[in-house]
């Protein structure tokens, strides 16, 4: 097993990165003095594939636990679902000490984490990520979101977990299209941090692609910890250091909410983003024609798309602009110099962001 501390004071915690270390899980929350009542929240796949397993090793380490299960899918982080979700907890805690476990992918990250921050204004948060891109993103830093109609992620919280705990077995039940979600947040890392990173992409992406535990091992370590350091230097983006985390995220949540949260997965969303970002970043005349190549090659290597064919292009740019990025009427995009070399720009000219969107689509 490794760790990876993520010092934040008195919300510094661990992520815990290894095979078959479920069965430690009980230990490090009695370390922690966590409430000995666990509300798990899951779907109803994890909860039938992993479940048992889970319940068993928290059952003897002396714990008591109670399984919800949320729908899955991003519909399921909506205002509706989470008061449905603190009802359900408010009437199993009643009057004990509880802590929330999210045990699942990014949605039930994202919806738990949120219940947890606000349930008798903050509970103990657990986080048993089972997804690739939950491990190697969306469980570390303590955001929480849920999604309104307009727009992803308009309603959240900054709510650190006390344990993240990454069980790499549960990656080999994946299939393709999860995969790939994970290695397009994967490909935003190297991208903004770690030239190395991407070189191990453009070498391995077969092994991790088939989940080669471990490719798939070094991954999730060398993601975790970037994310983890970037997240104790500005943890509620207030020195815009944390903001590079955003790269492809701006036009990609745009495609997700433009194609209903239907016709491009996240991972798919994000890859586009990462493209058009790339793209303006070379109209601007920061980025070199090389370094583009390689990323559209590396991801067209993935499998990821690399132009979109089942939307409309005034739906996307409707869209963006009410991405929650926007300072009043300014714009702001997470654009690189060069693999490993982010710059957040404002009042990008608008004329050459509808440039960079249009080029996305089939023509």
């Amino acid at each position: 097993m490794k760790t990876i501390r993520v010092n934040l004071k008195e919300r510094s915690y661990s992520v815990c990165i290894g095979r078959g270390i479920l069965k430690d899980l009980a230990g490090y929350l009695r370390f922690l003095k966590l409430p000995q009542e666990l509300f798990i929240v899951t779907n109803s796949q994890i909860k039938h594939r992993f479940g048992f397993a889970l319940k068993s090793c928290l059952k003897k380490g002396g714990f008591s636990s109670f399984f919800y299960s949320a729908i899955d899918s991003e519909k399921a982080k909506s205002i509706t679902n989470a008061v449905k979700l603190v009802e359900a907890l408010a009437d199993y805690a009643r009057q004990k000490k509880i802590a929330v476990l999210a045990f699942g992918g990014g949605v039930v990250g994202d919806l738990s984490s949120f219940v947890a921050s606000i349930y008798k204004r903050g509970v103990p948060l657990v986080q048993v990520p089972t997804t690739l891109l939950a491990q190697i993103d969306s469980s570390i830093g303590g955001k929480t979101a849920i999604d309104l109609s307009i727009a992803k992620n308009l309603v959240g919280t900054f709510y650190q977990p006390r344990l993240v705990f990454c069980e790499l077995d549960f990656l080999a039940t994946l299939d393709k299209k999860q995969i790939r979600a994970g290695l397009s947040e994967a490909v935003k890392y190297a991208i903004i941090k770690d030239e190395g990173l991407f070189r191990f992409l453009e070498e391995n992406y077969r092994q991790l692609f088939f989940k080669d535990m471990r490719a798939l091992a070094h991954l999730v370590y060398q993601c975790a910890r970037i994310k983890s350091g970037i997240v104790q230097l500005d943890e509620r983006e207030e020195k815009g250091l944390r903001t590079v985390l955003n790269f492809g995220h701006t036009i990609g949540h745009a495609i997700e909410a433009a194609g209903d949260y239907l016709k491009y997965s996240h991972g798919e969303a994000i890859a586009l983003g990462m493209l058009a970002a790339s793209r303006l970043s070379q109209r601007l005349g920061m980025l070199d024609s090389a370094a583009y190549e390689r990323i559209l090659n590396l991801i067209a290597r993935l499998g990821l798309p690399q132009e979109i064919s089942a939307l409309k292009e005034e739906d996307v740019l409707r869209a963006y602009k009410l991405d929650k990025k926007f300072i009043g009427r300014t714009n702001r995009f997470v654009l690189i110099k060069g693999i490993g070399r982010p710059v957040v720009c404002e009042n990008v000219p608008q004329e050459t962001i509808h440039k960079a969107i249009k080029e996305l689509f089939v023509s």
